[in-house]
């Protein structure tokens, strides 16, 4: 049996409700991000679904120069501090230094430590420290089962609201791969394990100076990794017009399927661990 996290009144874990993580890629300007965080969240509250706002306040890994890494720091997290505040919406956020970590829980319920960081440990015991819920994107050079030894090392800090999310393998030549044995592992951690479906379809680098993706994948393969029981939540970026997006254009969600695939991930989701349906049915 898994432990429970508990996100600004939110339980997650074996046992619980079904969780989206979803929003846009990056913090773009604040009429897009408030827009689309109510949207998301008024869809989720009709069908009975947790949910919990995602954007990042700056994009740290970038395939060339010229990819867009956000808007000035005090900007972006005044803007995500608009979702919390005037919204009431649960938020989770990328942290990249030890430094900016305090900082920024003032501002998130989770902090998100990004794939490419998960063994940096001043960095997960500096997240662990603030006593907020840390997301631990699995990087994809990594081995499922290690991920148990990044939670320990937020865990050392007297801090157990730890997520764990699958988000892919490196397979080499702008691929990834998910191995659904994966979550299956993570989950021996005791930890709740997320499953990515967005980034899981990327193709790191695959348009030349940035990432390319396999958008029809993402409804598959969520349906996949619900389907071994494991995860108890879903994160996906969610954007109003992928096309125009300033980071991840490929892999993101129209903000109008949204719906649709929530619904189906939630009626699987319930059927499987044997839970009621609630909301819109």
């Amino acid at each position: 049996m898994s432990r429970l996290v508990t996100v600004a009144g939110l339980t997650i874990g074996q046992g619980q409700p079904f969780t989206l993580i979803a929003g846009p890629c990056v913090v773009e300007n604040e009429a897009m991000v408030l827009s689309t965080a109510e949207a998301l969240a008024a869809t989720c509250q009709k069908l009975g679904i947790q949910y919990i706002f995602k954007a990042s306040y700056k994009k740290a890994n970038r395939t060339s120069l010229k990819g867009f890494t956000g808007l000035p720091f005090d900007e972006a997290l005044g803007i995500l501090e608009k979702v919390r505040q005037e919204l009431n919406i649960p938020v989770l956020t990328d942290v990249h230094t030890e430094l900016e970590v305090p900082i920024v829980a003032e501002v998130a319920d989770v902090l998100q430590i990004p794939a490419f960081l998960c063994r940096q440990t001043d960095l997960l015991i500096a997240a662990g420290r603030t006593g907020r819920a840390v997301n631990i994107k699995k990087g994809q050079f990594l081995a499922p089962a290690d991920m148990a030894h990044a939670a320990e090392k937020v865990a050392s800090t007297g801090n157990h609201n730890i997520l764990l999310t699958e988000r892919g393998t490196t397979f080499g030549y702008n691929n990834l791969v998910v191995d659904m044995r994966g979550l299956i592992s993570m989950a021996k951690s005791g930890y709740p394990v997320v499953y990515d479906a967005t980034h899981s379809v990327q193709l790191p680098g695959g348009a030349g100076g940035a990432s390319a993706g396999q958008p029809e994948f993402i409804p598959p393969q969520a349906k996949a990794a619900l389907a071994t029981g494991v995860p108890s939540a879903v994160f996906m970026e969610v954007h109003p017009n992928p096309s125009q997006a300033l980071s991840d254009a490929q892999t993101q969600v129209p903000l109008v399927q949204f719906e649709f695939l929530a619904r189906e991930l939630r009626d699987l989701y319930n059927f499987l661990h044997g839970m009621k349906q609630g909301g819109a049915q």
